[in-house]
């Protein structure tokens, strides 16, 4: 029975808060058949994880699968280099993006579609702490406009 829909094996939070996200792309990664078998258990932590392009090739570092479990002398090393499968057209495109401007590629979630394991990898550029202040400050103003809208509709106010 082959399996549906998007099931969320892990997801880097603070990227979204350390980055300014652009642009995304879902890429396949290549894996071996013991880290799949850990992945299936929901085991892996995208937060050191950090793409880069070598000789036409995206490659994903830092990120860390643990040991299957079950595993003997075949598993592989946790937080061993692997393979992004991107079309010759995006990766093109993010080579120019990526030489031409100060930006980054970062690992905002893996997941399972379909029974395959995809990255969704953002191109981003690094947030100052001023902006990632920015940004707080303008997180908490909308809530309180949305709890104000609320109180209104309630009759409190």
């Amino acid at each position: 029975m082959k399996e549906k829909g998007r099931k969320v094996i892990a997801s880097n939070r603070k990227a979204r808060h350390n980055y300014a996200i652009i642009d995304t792309y879902e890429a396949g990664i290549a894996l071996v058949g013991t880290e799949v078998k850990s992945l299936r258990e929901s085991k892996a932590s995208l937060v050191d994880a950090y793409a880069t392009i070598d000789d036409g090739e995206v490659w994903l570092r830092g990120l860390h699968v643990p040991e299957f479990s079950h595993g003997t002398w075949t598993n592989h090393a946790p937080r061993r280099t692997r393979k992004l499968l991107l079309h010759r057209r995006e990766i093109d495109k993010l080579v120019g993006k990526t030489k031409e401007t100060s930006l980054t590629l970062v690992p905002l979630s893996m997941y399972f579609s379909d029974g395959k394991v995809k990255v969704e990898l953002a191109l981003a550029r690094g947030k100052q702490d001023y902006d990632k202040r920015q940004d707080l400050a303008k997180r908490d103003a909308e809530r309180e406009v949305t709890r104000e809208i609320g109180r209104r509709i309630k009759g409190m106010r």
